[in-house]
């Protein structure tokens, strides 16, 4: 089955969801503890190990409008340095307003307890991988 792993790039977190192509379903996993956007990249390795993706997608923050900002620059570097250092394809997916309804999603389903962080930026990178399934 083809795997994919999805990233919701954050400075001090970083959101992780796995999904399969064949079913366009993906689901949240932990999140990554990241130092100015450096997760621990044998974490990350784990992660690779575990459920062997054959692809990556990180999630590129963008304005409303389109235009880019300074974590755009930060989730590119990101994703080059996922790619150099495990030789997967990886893939950029517009973020916009993902984390809103990761929000949104996780307060419906449990009210404000469902709002920590690592929640919110996992259930992002769900909507992220979704939305870049969905696409093809």
């Amino acid at each position: 089955m083809s795997q994919i792993l999805a990233f919701d790039f954050g400075t001090f977190s970083i959101g992780v969801a796995i999904g399969q192509q064949i079913t366009g379903t993906a689901s949240p996993l932990a999140a990554l503890r990241a130092k100015d956007g450096q997760p621990n990249w044998d974490e990350v390795a784990k992660l690779i190990a575990t459920w062997q993706p054959q692809s990556l997608v990180v999630g590129l923050p963008l304005n409303m409008d389109g235009t880019e900002q300074p974590l755009t620059d930060m989730a590119r570097k990101f994703a080059n340095r996922l790619h150099g250092r495990f030789g997967l394809p990886v893939y950029l997916q517009d973020e916009r307003l993902t984390t809103v309804a990761a929000k949104q999603s996780l307060f419906a389903s449990g009210g404000y307890k469902n709002l920590q962080k690592d929640k919110v930026d996992s259930a992002a990178a769900q909507l992220i991988l979704e939305d870049y399934l969905n696409r093809r």
